[in-house]
């Protein structure tokens, strides 16, 4: 791909975060609804998005430049959305998806439209033979765009944490979906 752009999808646009993007990514963030099912609803502060994160995000870049976290645009207006990833492991053969949408892109289709084209990208043009996701058990909202996109259930495990938030008790899931069982999806489906 050239330049910033990854790929669009009938409604989105993904592309590389740039460093103008702190303010967005403090506003998403700083949004109890959309962090609940990460840190309870705790909001990141400013100076962790903009001295760890964003810096983190964009140096993957250089390391696998097709894979990564990418800045989600809804592609009529060019409004940040949220984000999405493709998160490589450390040999690169297999990627995890990840989403991230601003309330106002809830229940509209738009994490199950990129999450398709992601997954179209991570087999079609980087060749992972593995994609992954994971998240709280009780987060069915996220687990219904997994299944929605062809990832199966794996397994519920138990993490520990110092700080468990509401839910915690219940576990982590994961879901996967191989290059070998990977179908395409018709334009236009959501």
């Amino acid at each position: 791909m050239s330049g910033d752009l990854l790929l669009e999808a009938e409604r989105l646009r993904l592309r590389r975060f740039t460093p103008d993007d702190v303010d967005n990514l403090v506003e998403l963030d700083g949004d109890p609804e959309v962090m609940r099912f990460l840190t309870g609803g705790e909001p990141t502060p400013r100076e962790t998005v903009r001295d760890e994160h964003l810096p983190r995000i964009l140096a993957r870049y250089d390391h696998a430049p097709d894979l990564g976290r990418w800045a989600a645009e809804e592609w009529a207006t060019g409004e940040f959305l949220g984000w999405f990833a493709l998160d490589p492991s450390d040999d690169g053969t297999e990627a995890e998806l990840g989403y991230r949408l601003r309330r106002a892109a809830w229940g509209r289709g738009l994490a199950t439209e990129g999450s398709r084209a992601l997954l179209r990208h991570a087999f079609e043009t980087v060749g992972v033979g593995r994609v992954w996701a994971e998240t709280m058990a009780v987060n069915v909202r996220s687990r219904a765009v997994m299944e929605r996109v062809g990832l199966r259930y794996v397994r519920t495990f138990h993490l520990h944490f110092d700080d468990p938030i509401p839910g915690t008790e219940h576990g982590e899931v994961e879901y996967e979906l191989l290059r070998s069982e990977w179908r395409p999806f018709a334009p236009g489906t959501r």
